[in-house]
C-alpha cells in the first residue's frame, strides 16, 4: 500500500468517525465556556488573595 493511499485511507476513516461523534449544542458550549472562565476567575482571586495575604505576613518578619 502507498503513502498515498495510506494518508487518504486514514482521512477517510476520520471522516467516518467524526459523523459518529455527538457534538454539544451552541447552547451547551456556551453555557460550558461561561462556567469555565467563572470558576477560572473564582480560582484567580482566591490564590490572588491568598498571596496578598501571604505576602503581608512575610514582609512583617523580613523588614
Amino acid at each position: 500500500m502507498a503513502i498515498a493511499d495510506k494518508i487518504k485511507l486514514f482521512f477517510k476513516e476520520v471522516w467516518t468517525e467524526s459523523r459518529k461523534v455527538d457534538w454539544p449544542t451552541r447552547q451547551q458550549t456556551l453555557k460550558y465556556t461561561a462556567l469555565v472562565i467563572g470558576i477560572s476567575a473564582g480560582l484567580a482571586m482566591f490564590l490572588g488573595t491568598l498571596d496578598f495575604i501571604f505576602v503581608s505576613i512575610l514582609s512583617k518578619f523580613i523588614l
